[in-house]
């Protein structure tokens, strides 16, 4: 399969591409330099470029160098935004526990990560790290689009406090993950809903007034199954079942 690339910048500021066939795009900067100094790409060599909306281009390249490739478009097509959206709230967690999840779940098709500062997360992001700390997951997860071969990058929200979560939930269908929860997440139906949001707390677990808070927003508590899984895998498996209940896979 050939290699994977994405216009524009980290922070997806690049404007949707209109190239068709016939047309050149340009890698730059340093999706320029890992193409060439990483991952040793040639001239002539076939590759995929993606805008992260929806355009899927299939090209050659003209010329290769750590500044700048060019690459010859041979074919375009246009994929459509998955629907329902499956909405990844992630706790912050200690080490990298957090990334581990939004890389996975990127992988497995999620279409928007929102950081969560939850009460009993260690990691504390402040109004300075906040900012870098959006930053590191947009990279993880722009990377994570192009190892998976995705035609649409997910966009990482501004952290969210519970509050402001509160906020997105009452608006959305939204399901908490929960060990204690009678319910099974293989036994929701996503019906008609524009967006399903899946909450996974910290390492410490979800605080009972958070619960309490996200419930009464509308949230619904549900489980994965017998056992407790870490803030790292817990978000990712509960993509896959829903990819299954929605037919994607």
């Amino acid at each position: 399969m050939p290699l994977h690339f994405l216009l524009g910048e980290v922070d997806g500021s690049a404007d949707p591409t209109e190239a068709r066939p016939g047309d050149t795009v340009v890698l730059a900067g340093a999706e320029a330099h890992h193409a060439a100094t990483v991952r040793r790409l040639r001239f002539g060599e076939e590759v995929t470029v993606g805008d992260g909306r929806g355009a899927w281009l299939e090209g050659t390249c003209e010329s290769v160098s750590p500044r700048e490739v060019v690459v010859r478009v041979t074919a375009r097509t246009d994929v459509a935004a998955p629907a329902p959206r499956i909405v990844l709230v992630q706790a912050l967690a200690k080490g990298d526990r957090d990334e581990l999840a939004i890389q996975a779940a990127t992988e497995l098709g999620v279409d928007e990560i929102v950081p969560w500062q939850a009460n009993r997360s260690v990691s504390r992001w402040d109004a300075a790290k906040a900012a870098k700390g959006r930053t590191r997951w947009r990279t993880i997860v722009r990377e994570a689009v192009k190892q998976a071969h995705r035609a649409w990058v997910p966009d990482v929200a501004p952290v969210h406090t519970t509050a402001e979560l509160a906020r997105r939930v009452a608006a959305s269908r939204a399901l908490v993950l929960e060990p204690t929860a009678s319910i099974r997440l293989t036994a929701v139906r996503p019906g008609d809903a524009a967006e399903l949001v899946l909450i996974v707390g910290p390492e410490g677990g979800i605080a009972p007034d958070e619960l309490a808070t996200l419930a009464a927003a509308g949230a619904e508590a549900v489980r994965l199954g017998d056992t407790v899984l870490r803030t790292s895998t817990a978000g990712p498996a509960a993509v896959a079942v829903l990819n299954a209940a929605l037919g994607r896979w």
